[in-house]
């Protein structure tokens, strides 16, 4: 796993989207059916938009109806943390390396974990997709 990254306030409002800085430096969350990956169907591998760390792949992808991209399983444990969201009811996932909201984990997803990381599209970029602002 690669360092962690920490910039400042300003250096991330630079870097992300207004919509991108919303939703993983202040923890907002997309409309559902609005996000560019919610019925995406290609493959490859989900990165964090703020650090580039790989997060979740396709192969873990399913349609959970929610209107957000969903996965029954991160790329790896390692890949991502988990915090009880500030309402005390939610888990939060944020990424590991710099701290990003993806979105929440709820324990009704499909087998084989039972998970469903309802994540943000605006989170995330597909590996090899260009630019984030």
């Amino acid at each position: 796993m690669t360092d962690e990254v920490h910039k400042s306030d300003e250096e991330w409002r630079r870097q992300l989207t207004p919509e991108q800085y919303d939703i993983t430096r202040k923890k907002g969350t997309e409309p559902p059916f609005s996000g560019k990956y919610w019925d995406f169907k290609g493959e490859g591998s989900y990165r964090c938009v703020a650090c580039g760390s790989e997060l979740f792949c396709s192969e873990t992808k399913y349609d959970s109806g929610s209107g957000w991209p969903s996965f029954w399983a991160p790329l790896s444990e390692k890949a991502i943390k988990k915090a009880r969201d500030g309402d005390g009811v939610r888990t939060e996932v944020l990424c590991q390396r710099c701290g990003a909201h993806l979105g929440h984990v709820f324990a009704d997803g499909p087998p084989p974990t039972g998970l469903r990381y309802c994540i943000n599209s605006a989170a995330i970029q597909l590996l090899g997709e260009k630019g984030n602002k």
